[in-house]
């Protein structure tokens, strides 16, 4: 959520001044004679009676007009969209001066200003109040959590979530930053799961791992098996061995998603097939137990596919700086040889595997290939790949040294003192005149 330049109208006057400019702007669209009958109680309470301290020396009268000025305050007011922001600009600076972020009444009063703004009618000021409100809170205040709730309703409403332009990163600095519950975190992070499953699944799917993590132990069963199930529905997630580092989803090793997870973390389509003859009714039995809709659930031949370009991905991190026959890809596949290219080409646009396809040769020249997960086998197949690059480094120096040892060392060239060589510039010798 990017900052704002705050624009404030009254920005000079007195204390009684400036609240007599806000009760001005509140009376606003009222008849002459309720206008009158709704300024008077404010100008009485700015009177100050012999023997009374003066406004400048009294902050509990000056924060008891503002509570009284608060009280008015039911939406956005009738005025242009720069009157609108110079009210609560000059609001937000009155009132986070008078009350402490931590006092109870603050909060009380912050949830009836953020209420007043977002039940008001559409307008885009809407934001730019609440982003104002927002960055002129403490940086470690719990306050800039419902404010930034508020935004995100109505942006959600709007269907406008990207003009906040949040991400994951300054999410998670936020929650670091802002003293509040971890209930309260939790919850928030919730939010963004939920507002961005329809909008944006992957954006959606990366605030679910955090809301898992943010978890305690004991409630996060159904939300770790949501969060597999994600994973493993969702097309552009590849990258399962974060889920094995997230002790929720650890903990519900006894269940069937679990198991059909870790085929999709080291396995292939032979070991799938045989999981979904075991588990014939798992997609069903799933979606009625979580209540998730058709287009959340499962689908047999959306992982078919997937397993698929995993178990090619393998394959070639086995064999990088080799060539792959279509035969043996086929082979791994379960596909015929015709339908190879296809299937490569695939994999190729997921950015698992770098390679060169030879449609004369019949084979897949492998470049690059990621590794689904490193455990033992991949620190071992990396160890003898480095033996054997350092091995070729060091035939390719011996090569070297040889031929200079043969050849000799290179002959000196002369050069006239009297005539030095001329300069080159940009590839061609410069002519002197």
């Amino acid at each position: 959520m990017p900052a704002t330049d705050l624009v404030s109208v009254f920005a000079e006057g007195t204390f009684e001044e400036q609240i007599r400019e806000l009760v001005n702007y509140l009376a606003e669209g009222l008849s002459d004679e309720e206008k009158a009958s709704f300024i008077q109680p404010f100008a009485d309470a700015l009177v100050t009676s012999e023997g009374q301290k003066s406004f400048d020396e009294d902050e509990g009268r000056r924060k008891a007009v503002v509570v009284k000025v608060l009280g008015e305050v039911k939406g956005l007011g009738h005025g242009s969209n720069r009157e609108i922001e110079g009210f609560f600009n000059l609001l937000f600076a009155h009132f986070l001066s008078l009350f402490p972020p931590e006092s109870p009444d603050t909060r009380e009063h912050l949830d009836s200003i953020v209420q007043a703004i977002t039940s008001s009618e559409p307008s885009p000021v809407k934001y730019r109040l609440l982003s104002n409100l927002f960055n002129a809170l403490p940086r470690r205040s719990g306050l800039r959590l419902p404010v930034n709730q508020a935004l995100i309703q109505i942006a959600s409403a709007d269907d406008e979530i990207d003009r906040l332009q949040l991400s994951l990163p300054e999410v998670s600095k936020w929650l670091s930053e802002w003293e509040v519950s971890p209930e309260e975190k939790s919850t928030y992070l919730k939010t963004l799961v939920d507002i961005y499953a329809q909008s944006d699944p992957e954006t959606s799917y990366q605030y679910q791992l955090a809301y898992v993590r943010s978890l305690p132990s004991s409630s996060s069963q159904s939300a770790a098996l949501d969060v597999i199930a994600a994973a493993l529905r969702l097309p552009s997630v590849f990258d399962f061995d974060a889920l094995f580092r997230l002790d929720a989803v650890v903990a519900v090793k006894d269940s069937e998603l679990y198991s059909l997870l870790q085929i999709f973390l080291k396995d292939g389509l032979a070991e799938y097939k045989s999981w979904v003859e075991s588990h014939s009714g798992v997609f069903e039995q799933y979606g009625e137990s979580y209540l998730l809709s058709s287009e959340a659930g499962l689908d047999q031949a959306q992982l078919e596919r997937k397993i698929r370009l995993l178990s090619l991905t393998t394959l070639a991190f086995q064999n990088t700086g080799r060539n792959l026959s279509y035969t043996a890809i086929a082979e791994v596949l379960q596909v015929e040889s015709t339908e190879v290219e296809r299937w490569v080409i695939d994999v190729l646009r997921t950015g698992l595997i770098v390679g060169k396809l030879s449609q004369t040769t019949k084979t897949f020249h492998v470049l690059r290939a990621s590794a689904r997960a490193f455990e033992r086998a991949q620190w071992e197949a990396l160890e003898k790949r480095l033996v054997a690059w350092k091995t070729g480094l060091a035939s390719v120096r011996d090569v070297v040294a040889s031929t200079k040892r043969k050849n000799g060392p290179p002959p000196a060239v002369a050069t006239s003192a009297a005539e030095p060589a001329a300069p080159v510039v940009n590839g061609a010798e410069r002519v002197a005149a």
